[in-house]
């Protein structure tokens, strides 16, 4: 079962700056924000699955296709007993139909769908290390810029080490799947202790290896990997601050919003 979501393709994308794909994650991020109207939102669904298709991206949106369906549905049925707003089209209970509880809700879905397959196709794309040096580049200290990436490594190590002790666990019989689902919460219960066991002792190792390799002793610490700035690169920039651009101006002139009918 694989634990990390970088898929090493060799892509135009793949090779793009780390620095441009920190702005590009923030962009999409801040046009996402802007627009309620799901139509307007399109564009950049389209544009997240035409990079997913040129990074070959769809293991990992494939591996996330019922948490993308489940955030659209819920969400869009959510907002639909909140918003009420526009004339109704029919009452289900709590559900007050009309179009701009349909509207807004299937908007508020959209966003969130576009936030995940944003990040989804940056951890495909991007390794930890180029992670690192962009939110150096960015202006991040590195010693908050290193705890953040850490947590890219220490989640899917810590999930492939439960992973482990549960399998070590079922060869003695422990059974995970029988019971009602109280019991089986109970029987991970044994689980955690050596997972939370190994944890600390993962922690107090790398605690060691940071010191031993002198980390914290300057303020910009070298590397052995050097990222220049290319053509393409500055290319790329310029679409996604276009892009940016382009939809706070839609946001500006109000063609965003959604208008109870």
């Amino acid at each position: 079962m694989p634990i990390y979501l970088y898929l090493d393709r060799g892509t135009a994308i793949h090779r793009l700056h780390p620095t441009v794909k920190m702005f590009a994650i923030f962009a999409v991020f801040w046009s996402v924000y802007w627009v309620d109207h799901p139509l307007p939102l399109l564009p950049i669904g389209l544009l997240l699955l035409t990079l997913a298709q040129l990074t070959n991206s769809w293991p990992n949106f494939y591996r996330l296709r019922w948490l993308f369906f489940m955030i659209v549905s819920f969400t869009t049925i959510t907002w639909m007993i909140f918003y009420r707003e526009g004339k109704a089209l029919f009452v289900l209970g709590p559900l007050l139909v009309s179009r701009s509880s349909v509207i807004f809700g299937l908007g508020r879905g959209l966003k969130l769908a576009e936030l995940l397959a944003t990040s989804a196709l940056f951890l495909s794309t991007t390794k930890v290390e180029e992670f690192t040096v962009g939110l150096a580049r960015l202006g991040v200290p590195y010693r908050i810029g290193f705890a953040i990436t850490l947590a890219f490594r220490l989640v899917p190590l810590f999930i492939d080490s439960a992973l482990g002790v549960v399998d070590a666990q079922t060869l003695r019989g422990n059974d995970f799947g029988r019971g009602s689902v109280v019991a089986r919460i109970r029987a991970y219960v044994p689980v955690m202790i050596p997972v939370f066991m190994g944890a600390l002792r993962k922690a107090n190792n790398m605690a060691m290896a940071l010191e031993a390799r002198g980390f914290g002793k300057l303020k910009r610490p070298t590397s052995f990997i050097v990222y220049t700035m290319r053509f393409s690169d500055v290319c790329a920039f310029i679409l996604i601050g276009a892009l940016g651009a382009g939809y706070f101006l839609i946001y500006y002139f109000g063609y965003g919003a959604i208008v109870p009918s």
